[in-house]
């Protein structure tokens, strides 16, 4: 599991060196989470952009080879997650913080874990369209009809 803990430590690396411990954590997983893959994704993305790379270039190599490890959905709010890391780092750093404090507030009160410390995966995240799509208002069913 990547902790907050573990992120404030990255924050503090180096982007190759961020990298090669986020694959570290991830390597001998056989089920990691959207989170996680979606961490490395961003940061993969980060070093592209970066070094001035054309997007996609080596991170859709990584996402690639995630479609035969990993269910469909899992790639898919993976990549959710990414677009996010991207675009919004300061709304995930908050999700991360309030996930924290209600697993210690479910852990005060004796909850039985089940795995998931990260509850991450809000609505507005979840159905972000991978494509890069900006989701869209449903439609108006009055003004079509008026």
């Amino acid at each position: 599991m990547i902790s907050e803990k573990d992120l404030s430590e990255l924050e503090k690396i180096p982007l190759d060196e961020r990298i090669t411990r986020v694959e570290n954590l991830l390597k001998d997983k056989e089920s990691p989470r959207p989170f996680e893959l979606g961490l490395l994704l961003a940061l993969k993305m980060g070093q592209e952009i970066r070094e001035k790379k054309p997007l996609g270039s080596e991170s859709g190599d990584l996402v690639a080879s995630w479609s035969g490890k990993h269910p469909e959905s899992v790639v898919e709010e993976a990549i959710a997650f990414a677009k996010e890391f991207l675009l919004n780092p300061a709304k995930i750093a908050e999700k991360i913080k309030a996930g924290l404090k209600g697993d210690e507030r479910s852990e005060a009160q004796g909850a039985n874990d089940k795995g998931e410390s990260l509850p991450l995966a809000s609505d507005d995240a979840a159905a972000t369209p991978s494509s890069g799509d900006t989701p869209q208002r449903p439609e108006n069913p009055e003004a079509e009809n008026g």
